[in-house]
C-alpha cells in the first residue's frame, strides 16, 4: 500500500485522482512560495519528494544531480566570500554546510515533510520526520527546478536558502572543523582530549543513523550529537561541547 505523507495528517491515499492532483497542486503552491520558485511542471517537483518506499518513479536520481547543483553553489558562494581562504579550509566549511544536518534543517524551515510521499511503513516510522528522508528530498528538490528551468534557476534557489548561513559564519572559527577546534582547545589548557563513543546506532545498512557522546573527563562536560554517519554525529557532539566549553571560560573569567 501507498502512502502520501503531511506531518498535521498523515493518511493513506489511492492512485492520485483529479481531485487530489489539484489539492497537492495547491500544497504545491506554498512549497514553490517558499522557495521561490513556481514549478512549470508540478510533476518534477512531486518526483522530487517521493522516496523509493513509495514507487519505482522516486527522487534518488534527482538526488544524484541535486548533490553536484548543491555542492557547486556552495563552493562558489565561500570561494566569493572568502577570497584569503584556502583549498582545505573551504573544503571544510562547505561540508560543514552540504551534509546530511544542514539540509534536513532547512528542509524543516521549509516544512518539506509535509509534501513528501512515503510508503506505509516510512510513513508509521515517521520517514516524513527523517533527516536522510528530508536531506535526499531538498537535494532533489533542486534537481527538479534545473529540469524544469535550468543550472542557474535552481543555482538561486540554492543561494537563497544558504544565503544566511554563508554570510554568518566566521572563518577564524570555522575554518577547522569541530573535533578539530575542541582538541586545539582543551590541548592549549593541557586537558585530556575527548572520548567519544556511540550511544546508539540504528536503521538499515544503507540509512543508518548514529547517537554519539563527547566526554570531556577534565571538566565535567558530556554532550551529544546525532548524524547519518558516526564522523558527523561526533562533529556535532563536539560543536556542543565547544559551545560549552566557551561557557565555562567565560564565566571563569567572570568570577576571577
Amino acid at each position: 500500500m501507498l502512502a502520501w505523507c503531511s506531518t498535521s495528517t498523515p493518511r493513506l491515499v489511492r492512485p492520485l485522482s483529479k481531485q487530489t492532483v489539484t489539492q497537492t497542486d495547491t500544497r504545491f503552491r506554498r512549497l514553490s512560495q517558499a522557495l521561490d520558485y513556481a514549478f512549470g511542471k508540478p510533476d518534477l517537483l512531486r518526483q522530487a519528494l517521493t522516496h523509493r518506499s513509495y514507487g519505482a518513479s522516486n527522487n534518488e536520481r534527482f538526488e544524484f544531480i541535486g548533490d553536484s547543483i548543491l555542492n557547486y553553489t556552495v563552493a562558489r558562494m565561500l570561494y566569493d566570500q572568502f577570497p584569503k581562504l584556502s583549498e582545505g579550509e573551504l573544503s571544510r566549511l562547505r561540508a560543514n554546510l552540504v551534509n546530511q544536518n544542514t539540509l534536513a534543517e532547512i528542509a524543516h524551515e521549509l516544512k518539506l515533510g509535509d509534501y513528501l510521499y512515503l510508503g506505509e511503513g516510512e510513513l508509521k516510522s515517521g520517514g516524513f520526520n527523517r533527516p536522510s528522508i528530508l536531506a535526499d528530498a531538498l537535494e532533489a528538490t533542486f534537481a527538479a527546478v534545473s529540469f524544469d528551468a535550468d543550472f542557474a534557476r535552481a543555482e538561486e534557489v540554492v543561494r537563497r536558502l544558504y544565503q544566511h548561513r554563508v554570510t554568518a559564519i566566521d572563518p577564524t572559527k570555522h575554518a577547522k572543523d569541530a573535533k578539530t577546534r575542541l582538541q586545539e582547545a582543551l590541548q592549549a589548557r593541557k586537558w585530556s582530549l575527548p572520548k567519544y563513543r556511540i550511544q546508539s546506532q540504528t536503521g538499515e545498512a544503507h540509512e543508518q543513523w548514529f547517537k554519539v557522546a563527547c566526554d570531556l573527563g577534565d571538566i565535567m562536560i558530556e554532550t551529544s550529537g546525532e548524524g547519518g554517519s558516526r564522523r558527523a554525529a561526533e562533529q556535532q557532539a563536539a560543536e556542543a561541547a565547544l559551545a560549552l566549553l566557551e561557557q565555562k571560560l567565560a564565566q571563569s573569567k567572570k568570577s576571577a
